[in-house]
């Protein structure tokens, strides 16, 4: 034991020799110490792009909650209120959201970027569209309206900006591309919006009514629905296209609802169609008394199951959908007369037909 002790020592003063004869010097112990920070270059042009647009736009998005007329404390599946997003519209203190998010027909309120709460009235509701428009009853400084861009001249691949509070989480932004044009998307209303625009940036629940934003900052569409086996994203995301939403928006502020232009006419579905070889719109049966009727188009006879009249085209342009046909009627709007060609059999025709509010008659 004396020698190990012994060998010990003699290794330790040979290395305090080593150190004297090199002048070594041994600092004393501090701890951890935090590691300096090191310097980044200038952001990327994309990055200082894309935080410009969040900072511009934001404080126009808003958080809007509704509670349920039939039970004010239970709102979507359970909650205390349904939850969605709006942004502002005009200098008028209107907001817009989707339909959807306000349908339940109680008390609304909305929550500022800056954390102000209003209460704000229901102006109008547009079902077919999945449109509604809200107005603040008082607010301490309102932001400025999302600047508006449109929404005809998109193209797949250009980058898309979404901005809302999926899951309640608010003032969130993301990013992807315009997916695809031109869907068609099933409403509320029975109906179909046409022109749809598909995108991947990420939308969840608490996304809808929120903006769809190009690379400028501007109002591309207005997000409404995912496609999703769990409920979450799955990158397939659906907004209401711009253009539709400025047609449909003032309508709403002026009269609190929008005409649904019409004919009176009930169409077959695409895959009968499809199954019959046929190009155009089957007309199963028209309106007693409507426009349709009135022209003279004939419906599928009920006793033979023979085929009566098809749509092929609305002013000179082919139509293959229903949607076609709606969408047609609507940019025409009602109270106008729009020429349709029919085919019956083996002859095609042009008629002229009444354009009316078919929710009114």
């Amino acid at each position: 034991m004396e020698r190990r002790y012994g060998i010990a020592a003699a290794v330790l003063a040979a290395l305090l020799l080593v150190a004297t004869a090199t002048k070594m010097h041994f600092a004393p112990w501090t701890g951890p110490v935090a590691r300096a920070v090191e310097q980044r270059g200038p952001l990327s042009e994309a990055e200082r792009a894309t935080i410009d647009i969040f900072e511009r736009v934001s404080p126009s998005v808003v958080q809007v909650a509704a509670k349920s007329a039939a039970n004010p404390l239970m709102g979507e599946e359970g909650q205390g209120a349904a939850s969605g997003t709006g942004f502002v519209w005009d200098r008028d203190s209107h907001l817009v959201t989707n339909n959807h998010v306000v349908a339940s027909g109680g008390e609304i309120a909305v929550r500022f970027a800056s954390g102000e709460v209003a209460q704000v009235d229901l102006i109008g509701t547009a079902p077919n569209y999945d449109l509604a428009v809200l107005r603040i009853r008082s607010v301490r400084e309102l932001p400025p309206p999302v600047p508006l861009g449109s929404s005809s001249d998109l193209k797949v691949g250009q980058s898309a900006f979404a901005i809302g509070n999926p899951f309640g989480l608010d003032q969130s932004m993301t990013s992807g591309i315009i997916s695809a044009l031109k869907r068609r998307l099933p409403t509320h209303g029975g109906r179909e919006i046409a022109n749809v625009i598909q995108t991947d940036a990420a939308i969840n629940p608490g996304n809808s009514g929120g903006p769809l934003l190009d690379s400028a900052g501007r109002l591309i569409g207005v997000t409404t629905a995912i496609i999703s086996p769990s409920g979450s994203n799955a990158g397939i995301s659906f907004a209401i296209p711009a253009d539709i939403v400025n047609r449909v928006v003032p309508e709403l502020i002026r009269n609190g609802r929008v005409p649904t232009p019409g004919i009176g006419i009930v169409a077959a579905s695409e895959d009968i169609a499809t199954r019959l070889g046929v190009e155009g719109v089957i007309v199963v049966r028209t309106a007693a008394g409507s426009p349709a009727e009135r022209a003279g188009i004939r419906g599928v006879n009920m006793s033979t199951g023979a085929v009566g009249d098809i749509i092929t085209a609305v002013e000179g342009k082919p139509v293959r959908r229903l949607s076609d046909v709606t969408d047609a009627l609507e940019q025409a709007g009602a109270g106008r007369t729009v020429r349709l060609t029919v085919k019956r059999g083996t002859e095609t025709r042009d008629v002229k037909v009444d354009i009316i509010d078919v929710d009114r008659s």
